[in-house]
């Protein structure tokens, strides 16, 4: 029989009303209707996992469904009991789907497979199968982060591993398992940090008031022979308006937006010669009513005369390191003229007052100007954001990154592009 693409002409087709709706059936050639009930598929269906009572799959070979004869397949949906999804490939004349990611151990699977005879007659098959349990109890955990709850959109979502992930292979298997879906959905990847640490972003920043759910299917997962994935904790993040503050260590100003629109202009001191302050993007990590700040912290002597210890109102931390967005009431006189501090970024106690109440962890804070070093992209901070997109997605363990639609080894059901 010829199984290429047959043009049918739609022939006595009826349109059918009924009192919940209406409808249209199409007909083939022959006068038979497209929409009739699906037969019965399963003389045509092989796969290859286990049909007697009590077998159960293996875990580590993939699944394959056959279909004999002059039918072929048209879609196949793998699914477990806990509602993840299998991905897969349609060879392009339908004659055998097999699946591209691992299946997990211990778990329950349906698969539901479309058929065409010859005649272009549609047909079911569901098939239903256990896997076997993991043959070794070592177990990847995953923790999340940061904690569930509204953040600024420059957040990033953070990934800590209980053990180390290092081959290619591996890391594909384990970042293919890590969802982060957001409303409105936005383009973005994981980036591997270390073998044990991975962080999500957008290409641009998260949009404001958007839902951001995270979570992992690698449970019961195989990664390699010694570690199978284990359970998690999912994440749910919201963000809030979006505020930019943009601080000109060459004109000693701060201009705060909302929603990218102006809201205050601040004058503002920064590091000063020896102590600049960083250039580039960075995020706010935590706020502080009061913090005593003191320089042996930063490794300057206490004999020194840049040390000092000071009792330091309304601070925001943008780096782990020490440096800070604060009320600074000695630097007044300089503030909007000079740059006098030791990297933190000083302002009046009431503009710090007003700064400390606008901004929230995850907002945005930008310096530009300054003759200091730029901001770490990890390690000191949030400095993720100071990485190109480009490069961005080659610290992705998946071929290219992840692009703008789901990417292809995500995909649930594949369909030939060609038949």
């Amino acid at each position: 029989m010829n199984h290429s693409p047959r043009t049918r002409t739609v022939v006595s087709c009826t349109l059918l009303v009924t009192a919940l709706g209406a409808g249209v059936t199409a007909c083939g050639s022959d006068g038979k209707s497209l929409s009739a009930k699906p037969y019965d598929a399963a003389d045509q269906i092989s796969f290859n996992g286990p049909t007697g009572a009590g077998k159960r799959a293996d875990p580590d070979k993939p699944l394959e469904v056959t279909v004999k004869g002059d039918g072929r397949i048209t879609d196949v949906t793998a699914q477990d009991a806990t509602g993840r999804y299998v991905a897969g490939e349609l060879s392009a004349d339908g004659s055998r789907w097999h699946s591209i990611s691992p299946l997990a151990a211990n778990a329950h699977y349906t698969v539901r497979v479309s058929t065409e005879d010859e005649d272009g007659a549609p047909g079911r098959k569901v098939i239903s199968f256990d896997t076997s349990k993991p043959t070794v109890q070592k177990r990847l955990n995953i923790t999340f982060g940061p904690d569930a709850g509204e953040y600024g959109v420059g957040q990033p979502v953070t990934a800590q591993l209980d053990q180390d992930v290092k081959g290619k292979a591996q890391r594909a298997i384990v970042e293919r398992a890590l969802r982060v879906d957001s409303t409105p959905a936005v383009q973005g990847s994981w980036y591997w940090v270390s073998d044990k640490e991975l962080h999500y972003r957008p290409k641009e920043y998260w949009p404001a008031h958007a839902t951001i759910q995270v979570h992992s299917n690698l449970d019961g997962v195989k990664i390699s022979d010694r570690l199978w994935g284990g359970a998690s904790k999912p994440l749910k993040l919201t963000t809030g308006d979006k505020i930019v503050a943009l601080t000109d260590a060459g004109s000693h100003q701060m201009k705060v937006y909302k929603n990218d629109e102006q809201i205050k202009q601040i004058p503002i001191t920064t590091g000063k010669p020896g102590f600049e302050t960083r250039n580039g993007v960075k995020v706010v990590l935590s706020k502080q009513y009061f913090v005593r700040m003191r320089g042996t912290t930063i490794g300057i002597s206490a004999n020194s005369s840049d040390s000092y210890d000071l009792n330091v109102y309304y601070a925001a931390r943008v780096t782990w390191s020490g440096e800070y967005v604060h009320a600074a009431p000695w630097s007044v006189g300089a503030q909007g003229y000079e740059n006098v501090s030791h990297g933190c970024t000083g302002m009046s106690t009431s503009n710090a007052a007003w700064f400390f109440d606008t901004i929230h962890e995850g907002d945005i804070v930008k310096v530009v100007n300054s003759n200091g070093n730029d901001m770490e992209p990890f390690g000191n901070g949030f400095g993720d954001w100071n990485v190109d997109w480009n490069k961005w997605r080659a610290g992705s363990a998946l071929t290219n990154g992840t692009p703008a639609g789901p990417a292809s080894q995500d995909a649930v059901r594949l369909k030939p592009a060609a038949l």
